[in-house]
């Protein structure tokens, strides 16, 4: 595991606190979290084990998540904490957050134990598990932390433009290419645990509730999971101009592991 450097200061509070908190897209629930990339492009493939947490009633987008097991997702601690998993549904594996793929519902949310939104987010990760299984094909989680200079994408659904209330959240899938860059450029609370991840040009990447969605890495011409979305760097009104903050997946894989099984 590589050794991360803890930075705590008030913008770093700022930033934490603008991104724990649900972004509503314009015209969209005012509680819905809103997965936004900033400078991606339509995904180029149908990534099978992409899911998108949807309410129940009326399918308004909230989160993203990963399908890491026929009847299990991964996806960020703050996207199901305090939420009853009878409000929501999952589809998975459609580049359109609105139709295709198949719909899956959540019975249980497993939260990580030591989950924590005072002052500062901390092992912001959580499992869902499904009613039955889903027929896509899961995805792997990397064996390995990606190191500095790892390239890396970003997947997920939402507004394209950095600052709250700029547009709307679009129907089709985006994807970033950026990379794992060193620890000392992030407002990085849980080192060791967490990736900080580039922002390409000093315009791109995670957004405001760009939340759960998955970092991929590929291996062996497949991809594999190397981080969920937790928070972003910037300030409360922006995003994309620094750096965002991902949960390290392989850190959690103990703890994954005895939920979900090896």
């Amino acid at each position: 595991m590589r050794a991360r450097s803890v930075v705590g200061t008030l913008l770093a509070v700022a930033a934490l606190v603008a991104t724990a908190l649900p972004a509503a897209a314009a015209q969209e629930p005012a509680d819905e979290v809103t997965p936004m990339i900033v400078g991606g492009s339509p995904a180029s493939e149908t990534y099978g084990f992409m899911a998108s947490m949807q309410s129940r009633n009326g399918g308004a987008h909230r989160c993203g998540a990963s399908l890491i097991r026929p009847q299990w997702l991964l996806t960020a601690a703050h996207c199901v904490a305090n939420v009853n998993p009878a409000d929501f549904q999952f589809r998975i594996g459609s580049t359109n957050r609105t139709s295709g793929g198949e719909v899956a519902l959540p019975d249980r949310f497993v939260i990580h134990p030591e989950f924590s939104q005072i002052f500062f987010i901390r092992n912001d990760i959580a499992l869902v598990h499904l009613s039955k299984p889903a027929a896509a094909a899961p995805i792997s989680i990397a064996a390995t932390s990606p190191p500095v200079g790892t390239a890396t994408r970003l997947l997920g659904w939402g507004l394209m433009c950095p600052t709250r209330g700029c547009g709307n959240a679009p129907t089709t899938l985006q994807q970033l290419d950026t990379s794992v860059i060193a620890d000392s450029r992030c407002f990085s609370i849980d080192g060791p645990k967490e990736l900080c991840t580039n922002n390409p040009g000093g315009n791109k990447g995670a957004c405001f509730g760009d939340s759960g969605g998955p970092q991929i890495v590929k291996a062996a011409g497949r991809w594999q999971l190397a981080g969920s979305t937790s928070r972003l760097g910037g300030t409360v009104a922006t995003c994309a101009v620094d750096p965002s903050i991902y949960v390290d997946d392989n850190a959690y894989l103990s703890w994954i592991n005895q939920h979900v099984g090896t």
